[in-house]
């Protein structure tokens, strides 16, 4: 059985919007480099629009900066963007789509496993690409080169630095910079994680987290992720980058025990680190200490980002006493001369001397360019900037701004991008948005001054609803049973994320963990138990199939207090529901048990149908775990049964593969492939379906020794379904069942190569309940290619872990197993083995008639 744990490529040629080849020499040049193809295909959108500049961003609600970044291809726009440049001019927006995506650069997000290794396959022989995550060098960047000389030279002595310095300093902006120069010598992986250490509003990020961050990042499956401590977890990261070239940069660190575990070891990575404080604590690592820029420094950055030109005709040259005062008024502050260059950018007629009077009416270095920036902004601009300091996460799209600010996307999206122009957000990637600490610090300080504690309370939690409710549309995208019962948290939003499928949301959900998590969070600090229970329900399967278990568990957990508090019978049966299923997928079956019966005692006081079947086929699922091969049967003609009273065709199809799967392990070969037949008879896009790919192996076994041939293609269709999908725990399934099969049409190198493909992935994945599944199949086809000694091997393998795993029917089968090995060699000791056997399977007939 699958594990329970559980979008097109646009690769062809677009034509410009509208039709028609006006694909230029040039523009194809382009074509190497999506982001530049972009925006030529929307220079052309400019040219048949007949506008300039000024009058298109006016027109389609851009501001004109934004939008010639669009053009000259220096900004990927949003994709809200495209479709209102391409409505300016009455053409469809969507040939660019394909193209957009290659040009949008998304960030990756924490924990993925070896279950689906990668969201879109690449194609056959096509290695991936390294991974590269550090937010983009700024054009600006000026002075600081004894500085960077100091940062190159101490990582390729130590190949580990610290650079520290003042909020402000730009340690950021010189750790990212170095990075990027390091990258070419460390193609393996650019990493880049901010660790908090003095975000206000939000703990710093532990070590644990931040090395599971730092794994997936890594595309370490979660299954070789250690389940331990800090200290396995460094190792196993150690360990990782000293297989590789790696540079990695860990922002914003609060203390030398923070960062301690997250440096590199033995070999070829690099580690650049960030911290407002001297990290004394780092004996081994150098530091280079940031001061303020220079006054010269300070000039060419303002001059610089301010876009003046050189010379005397520009303005900073016409009055250089009030250049030198903006510079003062600043403190040499890279970020407070950034957010003062962009007001003289978008004022072309203030002069220096406008600027100054403007920013000495504030009181100190960074506040004086924030409140500066914020004061340009019109009364929904500002409101939406004070907003911005209640975000829980790190980095944010505009539906969620949207939902938090209780306003309509597009204008959310306008406002976003002004904000973007005023430096008071940064983007680094498109359709993502991010704050400076000190930003945020500013907007969460203003916020409390000029909003009720009662607006910011339903700020929050508008926010919060709009999590859970875009959680559960991303849930219904994927392909697992549920009951269908909507969210009971708030009123949907107006604006939801759309998803074409598992992938898409799948990617969805990568991207919005950390966000999520911290909703969790906030949730949970601020007393609201419905989103609690909720947010972790509608991240199950991407749990399950991304994170591993063992934070799962914990947050149904707290789920589970939180529906106690709440008092309402149908939460709390689902919770306990929910938290079984993530004891039984951790392997901790007799809790799941627990939670299980506890779940079924409250669902019997409810009227639920598809409750009670999703129920049925968790309890089927556990009970076959647990080695009651037949108690599973009844579990999942129940679960059928109550699917179809629910109207629901995809659970019903669910239980009948995983019926027909249970009564091919009792023996009853045709009356599985009846049912298997049945269950493939659902239509369904995806052939990965856990319906489809349970029904297609239990076929491919079940017609093995009636149809040798029928059988190895089923189960070869099944395989690469899987992986297709890259789960490769089925894929392991897969290959295990192919072996079986070609076992007993008599190919046995064929069936003993499949069966050491199965197991090499099992290697790979530490999951020792599966493997002990798997173990007799293996065995036997060993036995009988005349290899006894393995196949004893395996048995005596699958005898140690089956009773510590609590699968007692794999205990009976080693059994089994080792006295067929032994009846030619040892007669007395195969006599033992069977009896202890057949005193296993009555000890499991017993306990199903007590149960």
């Amino acid at each position: 059985m699958p594990s329970r744990r559980g979008t097109g490529d646009g690769g062809g040629r677009e034509a410009a919007p509208g039709g028609g080849d006006r694909v230029t020499g040039q523009q194809r040049a382009a074509d190497a480099d999506p982001q530049e193809a972009l925006a030529a295909r929307l220079r052309l959108v400019q040219e048949v629009s007949g506008r300039g500049v000024r009058a298109l961003a006016r027109d389609t609600g851009l501001s004109s900066s934004s939008l010639s970044r669009y053009l000259s291809g220096q900004t990927v726009p949003p994709w809200p963007a495209v479709i209102s440049l391409c409505r300016e001019v009455a053409r469809d927006p969507r040939p660019l789509r394909p193209l957009w995506e290659r040009a949008a650069n998304p960030l990756p997000a924490p924990p993925r496993t070896s279950r689906q290794v990668q969201s879109s396959p690449l194609p056959a022989g096509q290695p991936r690409p390294p991974r590269n995550d550090l937010p983009r060098d700024v054009p600006d960047f000026t002075g600081r080169e004894p500085e960077l000389t100091a940062v190159l030279a101490a990582v390729r002595d130590s190949r580990v630095v610290a650079v520290d310095g003042m909020a402000g300093v730009g340690k950021t902006c010189l750790a990212v910079h170095a990075a990027h120069r390091l990258a070419p010598d460390h193609p393996d992986a650019q990493l880049y994680i901010d660790l908090h250490g003095f975000t206000e509003g939000r703990e710093p990020l532990g070590p644990d987290p931040a090395l599971r961050s730092l794994l997936s990042a890594l595309d370490v499956p979660s299954e070789r992720v250690p389940q331990g401590g800090v200290e396995q977890l460094a190792a196993c990261w150690r360990s990782e980058l000293a297989r590789r070239r790696a540079v990695v940069v860990l922002d914003n660190a609060a203390d030398a025990e923070q960062v301690r575990p997250l440096l590199p070891g033995a070999g070829p990575s690099v580690a650049l680190v960030t911290s407002r404080n001297r990290l004394v604590g780092l004996d081994e690592v150098p530091p280079v200490s940031l001061a303020v820029l220079t006054p010269e420094e300070s000039a060419e950055l303002l001059a610089r980002a301010s876009g003046d030109p050189r010379g005397p005709d520009g303005r900073l040259a016409r009055d250089p006493d009030a250049a030198a005062e903006v510079v003062r008024l600043c403190g040499r502050l890279p970020l407070a001369l950034r957010l003062a260059a962009a007001r003289l950018r978008h004022r072309p007629g203030w002069t220096v001397g406008i600027l100054v009077e403007r920013m000495a009416e504030e009181v100190t270095q960074v506040d004086t360019a924030i409140a500066m920036s914020v004061r340009q902004l019109d009364h929904d601009q500002r409101r939406l900037f004070r907003m911005l300091g209640l975000l829980p996460g790190a980095t944010f799209d505009a539906c969620a701004v949207a939902a938090l600010t209780g306003t309509p996307l597009r204008g959310t999206w306008s406002m976003l991008e002004n904000l973007l122009d005023a430096h008071l957000v940064e983007q680094p990637s498109a359709g993502r948005y991010r704050l400076h600490d000190l930003v945020r610090q500013h907007a969460r300080r203003i916020g409390a001054e000029r909003d009720s504690a009662a607006e910011q309370d339903r700020a929050v939690r508008r926010l919060l609803d709009y999590y859970v409710h875009a959680a559960a549309t991303a849930d219904a995208a994927l392909p697992f049973p549920a009951a269908g019962r909507r969210p009971a948290s708030g009123e949907p939003p107006a604006d939801l994320p759309r998803f074409a499928g598992k992938n898409a949301a799948m990617d969805w959900y990568r991207t919005e963990y950390a966000n999520l998590m911290a909703a969790f969070e906030t949730a949970a600090a601020i007393g609201a138990d419905t989103h609690v229970c909720e947010l972790p329900r509608f991240m199950r399967a991407y749990f399950a199939r991304r994170c591993g278990t063992t934070h799962l568990n914990v947050l149904f957990e707290r789920s589970l207090d939180a529906a106690r508090r709440l008092g309402d019978p149908g939460q709390l049966a689902e919770v306990q529901s929910d938290l079984g299923f993530a004891r039984y997928n951790a392997g901790r079956l007799p809790e799941a048990e627990a939670a299980y019966a506890a779940a079924e005692l409250l669902a019997s006081r409810a009227d639920d149908t598809g409750f009670a079947a999703e129920l049925a086929l968790r309890r089927g699922y556990l009970t076959w775990d647990q080695g009651r091969v037949e108690e599973p049967l009844a579990h999942f003609r129940r679960a059928g049964e109550l699917y179809a009273a629910a109207g629901c065709p995809a659970g019903q199809a669910h239980a009948t593969a995983y019926e027909a799967w249970a009564m091919l392990q009792l023996g009853h070969r045709e009356d599985a492939a009846r049912l298997a037949r049945r269950a493939l008879a659902v239509p369904h896009p995806d052939p990965a379906w856990p319906p489809s790919l349970t029904a297609r192996i239990t076929l491919g076994v079940a017609l093995a020794q009636e149809a040798p041939d029928e059988a190895v293609a089923q189960l070869r269709a099944a395989l690469a379904a899987a992986r297709e999908d890259g789960h490769r725990n089925n894929e392991a399934w897969c290959l295990n069942c192919l072996g079986v099969a070609l076992r007993q049409a008599g190919r046995h190198e064929e069936a003993l190569a499949s069966h050491r493909e199965a197991f090499a992935l099992l290697e790979e994945l530490f999951e020792e309940h599966w493997r002990v599944r798997f173990l007799d199949a293996y065995a036997e086809t060993c036995r009988l290619s005349g290899l006894p000694d393995e196949a004893l091997r395996l048995h005596r393998e699958a005898l140690e872990a089956a009773p510590r795993l609590g699968n007692r029917h794999a205990e009976a089968l080693a059994h089994e197993g080792i006295a067929a090995v032994l009846d030619a060699t040892d007669p007395a000791a195969a006599a033992e083995h069977r009896s202890a056997g057949q005193a296993v399977r009555r000890a499991l007939a017993g306990s199903g008639r007590a149960g």
